[in-house]
């Protein structure tokens, strides 16, 4: 069942869920990608503030070519020599990459978390793989330990990303001599982002099972099923089902037999799981005002 707010909504697929995921971590890739490819652009031969002084013309012309020989990299000189000394937002802009598959990484593995929570007073819908014992004082006790410690690597990044901003922004004049703490939060951010998405996929992911009869049960007795009424039967018939639902805990497909006029076969339509994940078909709408015994 999706929800909205942690409040029922209407239903959907764990497919359609981590396809969301995927997609999302696809485009971190890609920024990460981008703001990589400008570290690329190097300062060398601008000597101490951009100007080349004491640099002959000949090894600023060779020094970045022979790096570039050496390492393999596909390295270029900086086209503005002295803005590559003293600005630093190539490195902010990879921290902020870094921040944005962190903060992505938080949603998701809050996600596994509360859909795996239970297994008898939560939500339950998933199974975490049983890493450990979770409690010395509550036998049987299971926590999602890979979720929270992929979300702690992740909260490191984002504090992180606001040490790396305030030491680019501290830059005086010519050059900017905070670099060392840029450099070694951008590396633990590579180390603590790579560490945390190999032992989510190793020791959650590749494991993880859907509860079917959970999931099946909660999408028939929740009442968010009424919204897929709506084009039916009218919003306000649609809503006055939905509020019996939960004040009795009766099932929308055990209301709409005994308040509304419909066929059963009709109602199988309506309540279709494939029906419920793609555009409404207009030829299943009837009039409300024929189908409401009251």
């Amino acid at each position: 069942m999706g929800r909205t707010q942690l409040e029922d909504a209407v239903p959907t697929t764990f497919g359609k869920e981590f396809h969301a995921y995927y997609r999302v971590l696809m485009r971190d890739h890609k920024r990460i990608e981008a703001a990589s490819a400008s570290l690329l652009e190097v300062p060398l031969g601008g000597t101490a503030i951009g100007t080349s002084i004491c640099a002959t013309q000949e090894y600023c012309d060779a020094v970045v070519p022979e790096l570039r020989r050496l390492s393999g990299m596909p390295l270029t000189q900086a086209e503005d020599l002295s803005d590559a000394v003293q600005n630093t937002d190539c490195y902010v802009a990879l921290s902020s990459a870094y921040k944005n598959l962190a903060t992505d990484l938080i949603k998701i593995t809050n996600d596994l978390r509360l859909l795996g929570s239970g297994p008898q007073a939560g939500l339950h819908e998933l199974e975490l793989p049983k890493v450990q014992a979770g409690s010395s004082i509550m036998p049987g006790k299971v926590n999602p330990v890979i979720p929270e410690v992929c979300a702690q690597a992740a909260f490191q990044v984002v504090g992180n990303d606001a040490a790396i901003a305030l030491a680019s922004s501290s830059g005086q004049l010519e050059l900017n001599a905070f670099e060392p703490v840029m450099f070694d939060d951008l590396f633990e951010d590579a180390s603590l982002l790579r560490g945390a998405l190999l032992t989510l996929k190793k020791n959650c992911l590749d494991h993880l099972k859907v509860n079917e009869q959970r999931c099946a049960e909660m999408a028939a007795h929740s009442a968010g099923l009424a919204t897929a009424l709506s084009p039916t039967i009218g919003y306000r018939a649609a809503a006055k089902i939905a509020q019996e639902a939960v004040a009795t805990g009766e099932s929308i497909e055990v209301l709409l037999k005994e308040k509304i006029n419909i066929p059963d076969s009709k109602i199988k339509e309506l309540l279709n799981p494939q029906n419920l994940l793609q555009p409404a078909n207009s030829s299943v709408k009837l009039e409300t005002a024929t189908m409401l015994k009251r």
